[in-house]
């Protein structure tokens, strides 16, 4: 059940970033490989954090398939600086499924599980996916 995709430059790998490209925007490439674009209805953002060279996001994805809300983790750590500058690892991953319209209790279960007492902040999902950053490939 569970949609986890790691994004690497070939034979396990991290692939090696362009670190002029924001960590969200290469997330969201990955995102929109590996779920239908046209069925996400919800993006929430966690701040990013910086732990020594390496920047760590984690985002809160909604989809509609069907009549099931499915949830999703997607996260990244992106190295800005030292001898791995631009490794790029994405994942994402399935957390629950409900009712479409169990979309508070969802989040609320999603937040509770990512151990965050911070609540996520909504992302647009026009503004998520930019242009060509929706294109698999």
């Amino acid at each position: 059940m569970a949609a986890d995709a790691r994004l690497s430059g070939g034979q396990g790998s991290p692939q090696r970033a362009n670190l002029a490209v924001p960590g969200w925007v290469q997330l969201a490439q990955v995102v929109a490989q590996q779920l239908p674009v046209e069925e996400i209805d919800g993006i929430w953002t966690f701040p990013k954090l910086r732990n020594e060279q390496v920047e760590y996001g984690t985002a809160i994805v909604s989809r509609i398939s069907g009549d099931r809300r499915r949830i999703y983790t997607a996260r990244y750590a992106l190295t800005i600086r030292g001898r791995e500058r631009g490794k790029f690892e994405a994942a994402v991953e399935e957390m629950g499924s409900g009712p479409v319209e169990a979309l508070a209790s969802l989040l609320k279960e999603a937040q509770r599980r990512l151990d965050d007492d911070d609540p996520p902040t909504p992302v647009p999902v026009a503004q998520w996916f930019p242009g060509d950053a929706a294109q698999p490939g």
